[in-house]
């Protein structure tokens, strides 16, 4: 047992206490101990260093995994760094009235943005103010111009690539150079002018130049997914947690899952928080004079459901009986083709960035639609790396295919001839996502299950969530539109194009991992659980900096915004320390 450990009776008190290390918490942790505060991150997790030798899974060869690259127990694959997924052992959650919501929990320092694909998009004006401008939802109690001094100040530490375009639902940034496109995104951009359709380069937080000594340059393995040894791509662990540790202002306890969220019964403010060991399952305190929770909009609202006393018998700060409501996650459907004209590729290496070099922002006025909300598309194809079934989906073909000569012939095969067909179709195959903002509506939440607990004694999360008209009616024009981009590459789509009854492929809400809202803003502390400075309404040394604290969430992916938004969190702290308000 560590120094820590011992001094249970007699606990230092942090100046923060900080749950969880992804890009919340991370953002916090390096930001407040810069500052000079002392700082204690409870990561639930083990420690994790991408450039640790025992980590390093760049560069490897499928057949080098356990599997030999047959099946793996990780969602992306054994040498994703994704320590966790939507089922982990001993850590259940459940689910009432037929929902299907599917749960991404991670379990290393750095969380999510270890794996995640790095699309770095800020909000735009009107993604801050959706009711204002179609009635649905909230506004929220913020605009654009609270954040873009921060997304400004990230662009400059973290880096991202991408152009400057002027679309206002996109709103540019402080930019690195794109990526050129690949041969697969030539031929989609060009099939996109013809249909009017903008494909812009893309906006990805991996350096294609150095920003400082700290870190390297991308080299195009095309693999940031597996976190990289140089550090060239973003993620919590490498470009926040990192720094912070160097201070000496901080101090990182793994393995710790917080249970609760301690408060003074007299004053009602949070003085620390309480977490078991995942090692030892012995409960530990940590005490601190500001708590931030980060943990993740499920984990921190079930952190908050669970921190039941006299005075708060809801949950923490949850007189608005808010907590849990409003939960929302990234529509997502896609398709894939096969492009004849691809077939028989001269080899090169195309790798690139981990990651699509193009993409397409929201185009359309949705008052001209029959949903409210729109959606950017992502792009994939090319090259990449071979693995079992890469590139194939000749199922799609009815079963057949042409080979190199020329007959007709069922899938599959083996030996020189399966080789052959193999190398035709290599490099042949594309693909295409719709990301897009859902209502988020009161009727989906998530709440604590009365009769289930996890394997630390927790009470776990049970979820409640359906997709309305809206999402599933844009579902539906992501397939129109996804089919009219393939037949303007002339390609042959894979498989039968979703229906109705499969709500147009539209993917189980959860399965995108960009849920968010579950401890909203607002001004109003009847409806909303925080301030504008993401500050507990009830409980004013409490905060929360992950996506939870959305109104709303765009179809834009959601790190960027956290990032921005932890980071004025933290000089909003700052502030109201050196004036003795906290």
């Amino acid at each position: 047992m560590n120094d820590f450990f011992q001094i249970k009776e007699q606990p230092k008190v942090y100046d923060v206490v900080i749950v969880g290390s992804g890009a919340g918490g991370g953002m916090a942790a390096h930001e407040l101990t810069k500052a000079g505060a002392k700082v204690c991150v409870l990561e639930a997790g083990q420690m994790y260093d991408p450039a640790d030798p025992k980590n390093i899974t760049q560069l490897k060869w499928p057949w080098e995994s356990p599997r030999r690259g047959a099946g793996t127990t990780r969602p992306f694959g054994d040498f994703d760094a994704a320590y966790g997924g939507w089922e982990i052992e001993g850590e259940p959650y459940t689910k009432k009235d037929g929902t299907k919501f599917d749960w991404f929990r991670s379990r290393m320092l750095g969380g999510r943005t270890n794996h995640w694909g790095r699309i770095s998009l800020r909000f735009g004006p009107d993604d801050f103010k959706r009711k204002s401008i179609d009635g649905l939802g909230d506004d929220w109690p913020i605009g654009y111009d609270d954040v873009k001094p921060y997304y400004d100040r990230i662009d400059r530490m973290i880096g991202v690539f991408g152009s400057v375009e002027g679309i206002r639902s996109e709103p540019d940034g402080i930019f690195l150079p794109p990526p050129k496109p690949r041969l697969h995104e030539l031929m989609i951009k060009k099939a996109n002018k013809e249909l009017n359709i903008p494909t812009i380069p893309s906006r990805l937080s991996i350096l294609t130049k150095p920003i400082n000594t700290e870190r390297g340059q991308c080299f195009y393995c095309s693999q940031c997914g597996r976190a990289c040894q140089a550090y060239a791509d973003f993620s919590s662990s490498s470009v926040l947690i990192k720094p912070a540790l160097k201070t000496g202002n901080l101090t990182v306890i793994p393995h710790a899952m917080a249970r609760e969220v301690l408060t003074d019964p007299a004053t009602g403010l949070a003085t620390g928080v309480s977490y078991v060991n995942t090692e030892t399952f012995m409960e530990y305190t940590v005490k601190g004079k500001v708590v931030i929770l980060a943990a993740s909009a499920g984990e921190s609202a079930r952190l908050l459901l669970n921190s039941k006393s006299p005075r708060f018998p809801n949950g923490l700060a949850n007189s608005s009986g808010i907590i849990g409501k409003y939960l929302h996650d990234s529509t997502g459907a896609s398709r894939s083709a096969i492009i004849p004209t691809l077939f028989d590729r001269k080899r090169y290496n195309e790798d690139g960035v981990g990651g699509m070099h193009v993409y397409t922002p929201w185009w359309l006025d949705n008052k001209k639609l029959d949903f409210p909300r729109g959606y950017h598309i992502e792009y994939w194809g090319g090259m990449g790396m071979p693995a079992y079934g890469f590139g194939w989906g000749i199922e799609g073909l009815n079963g057949k295919f042409a080979g190199r000569d020329g007959i007709t012939k069922a899938a599959g095969g083996y030996g020189a001839s399966l080789k052959d067909d193999y190398r035709r179709f290599y490099g042949a195959y594309v693909g295409m996502a719709g990301r897009g903002e859902p209502v988020a509506r009161e009727d989906n939440y998530c709440e604590i299950d009365p009769n289930v607990v996890d394997k630390f004694g927790i009470p776990v999360l049970r979820f409640h969530y359906k997709w309305s008209d809206y999402e599933v009616n844009q579902a539906k024009h992501m397939q129109d539109t996804f089919e009219e981009i393939i037949h303007g590459m002339g390609g042959i789509a894979l498989g039968s194009k979703p229906g109705a009854d499969k709500d147009y492929g539209l993917e189980a809400p959860g399965r995108i991992i960009h849920e968010v809202g579950t401890v909203r803003m607002g001004n109003d502390p009847n409806k909303s659980a925080l301030n504008k400075h993401q500050q507990a309404h009830d409980v004013k040394n409490l905060f929360v900096a992950d996506a939870a604290p959305f109104v709303s969430q765009g179809d834009k992916n959601a790190t960027w915004t956290i990032l921005a938004l932890s980071m004025r969190v933290s000089d909003y702290i700052i502030s109201e320390r050196k004036k003795g308000n906290l």
